[in-house]
């Protein structure tokens, strides 16, 4: 029988998490749960849809477990929790909230009786349910949580679309969703979330039920991460924590500076990722399977990507890749010689015939040189009396000014697409690009990558087919074209391309 001091307590959200509920801690011992600053600073401003940009291991996965159980002991609410992987799904179940919920004092759980339970789903008398799989779809929530929603959104984007068209639509508008994650390259809906999320946090909006808030946690704000120094660090973290100082007034100590060198030891180029100082470092870094990675990693330390000199007395070559209901995209690059090229713009749109690119090539304004389309070109169809569009390129098009302009194209060799891949890091190292106009492209480039194997735990050998398969396919065209041979050399960064 609880006394009235402890009913009171039990009316306390924050003091049931803090007080009721058992985990494992890193160490594996059992402990009981207690709130860290960045978990408290969350559940204190929580809101209806949140999205959590975070370091690894600060335990906001832990956290929302406790909270789901919680919500649905208590408050009888409809919880689900999305993990990446079904083996993750179940070891959060197994691990966390089963866990807490068997190491319950008794008359907690006799208060609201278990009814159902399954492998993934506690369900209890009064109502309140707890879920963890990896998709929902159906009947209503009243919280959702998905883990790892960036490494969902890079290596299933059909599920992280069944998880944002499905799971989301399930959650009523007062319910909750948090989305947390490391970061996972410049694409796809967890990125496009934290961006117009962030952009409302710093203009300082009001936030109606349907908006993201942002919640940013860095690895400097953990006072686990820290160690005694035992040998200086490297001049160029000087400079980086020198300029975190000075551009973000972020301060660090002597014992956090050398906890960031012996990790980054053994994380290398990821240590951005997976701790970031600042939100944009943690989508800075390349993806996972990235097919380019090492060669932007060399353009970015040699300054290769940015404003560019104005070349206007020379001309442009462009290269296309070609689609109808899909994507086309052209490339718009600049010879300077045998060992340098300026790709200098960038065009991509979809659900257009050839004469809308034709306009836009009159309307950029640039003095061609040659043009250059992939093999599928030549091909001819009924539609068209049995021309090609090659064919059609070369009689023109009678453009809006009444003017008709024509290109001729040359066809680019059809080659394996593993070969073509070859080539583009070859020349990759060989260019310069125009960070503003080729942004676009850029980011489809370094997105590039190969596709994931679910079932057997690896990447596959072949691309991934995405939003980012086409502005890497026309790229393509340009290496294949320029037919460049570069001898393999070893780079100022120290990588062997």
């Amino acid at each position: 029988m609880l006394n009235p001091e402890h009913k009171a307590k039990l009316k306390d959200q924050l003091w049931r998490l803090n007080n009721l509920y058992y985990i494992t801690n890193k160490e594996g011992k059992q402990v009981k749960f207690k709130m860290t600053l960045e978990q408290l600073e969350y559940f204190e401003n929580e809101w209806t849809r949140n999205i959590i940009l975070k370091a690894r291991q600060l335990g906001f996965t832990t956290e929302m477990c406790i909270i789901q159980l919680d919500a649905a002991l208590f408050m009888s609410d409809k919880c689900a929790l999305i993990a990446h992987t079904l083996h993750d799904a179940k070891r959060l179940f197994r691990e966390k909230v089963k866990y807490a919920y068997d190491r319950l004092p008794h008359l907690i759980k006799a208060a609201n009786p278990l009814e159902i339970q399954t492998k993934d789903e506690l369900v209890f008398g009064k109502g309140g349910s707890i879920t963890v799989s990896t998709s929902f779809r159906g009947g209503t929530l009243d919280r959702l949580h998905v883990s790892e929603f960036g490494k969902i959104c890079a290596k299933f984007p059909d599920k992280a679309r069944e998880i944002v068209t499905g799971a989301f639509e399930a959650v009523s508008l007062k319910g909750r969703i948090t989305l947390e994650s490391t970061a996972e390259g410049k694409s796809g809906y967890f990125y496009e979330f934290c961006q117009l999320a962030e952009k409302l946090f710093l203009l300082s909006k009001k936030l109606s039920p349907l908006d993201w808030k942002f919640f940013f946690f860095s690895w400097w704000k953990n006072a686990d991460y820290e160690i005694e120094p035992t040998e200086e660090i490297p001049q160029r973290l000087v400079q980086y924590f020198d300029e975190l100082e000075a551009k973000h007034k972020i301060t660090t100590t002597a014992n956090q500076r050398a906890w960031y060198h012996s990790k980054e030891k053994t994380l290398g180029e990821d240590m951005k990722r997976e701790y970031p100082s600042i939100p944009s470092e943690a989508f800075a870094q390349s993806v996972e399977g990235a097919y380019y990675k090492n060669q932007f990693k060399f353009l970015y330390a040699n300054k290769r990507i940015g404003a560019l000199p104005a070349n206007d007395h020379l001309p442009v070559m462009t290269f296309w890749d070609l689609g109808v209901s899909d994507s086309m995209v052209i490339w718009f690059v600049r010879k300077l010689s045998d060992t340098c090229y300026q790709v200098i713009d960038y065009y991509e749109n979809s659900g257009e015939g050839m004469r809308h690119y034709f306009k836009v090539l009159k309307e950029k304004g640039y003095k061609y040189s040659k043009h250059y389309a992939p093999h599928d070109i030549k091909n001819r169809s009924m539609m068209n009396d049995g021309k090609s569009r090659l064919d059609i390129a070369k009689e023109g098009y009678v453009l809006d000014d009444g003017e008709k302009y024509s290109v001729s194209f040359e066809v680019v060799p059809n080659i394996l697409v593993m070969d073509g891949i070859e080539q583009v890091r070859e020349i990759l190292p060989l260019c310069e690009f125009d960070e503003y106009k080729c942004a676009e492209g850029i980011t489809h480039l370094e997105n590039y990558r190969k596709e994931w194997n679910d079932k057997l735990g690896c990447w596959k050998d072949n691309p991934l087919h995405d939003m980012h398969s086409h502005g890497a396919d026309g790229f393509r065209m340009f290496a294949v074209a320029m037919g460049k041979k570069v001898v393999a050399k070893t780079l100022d960064i120290g990588m062997v391309f």
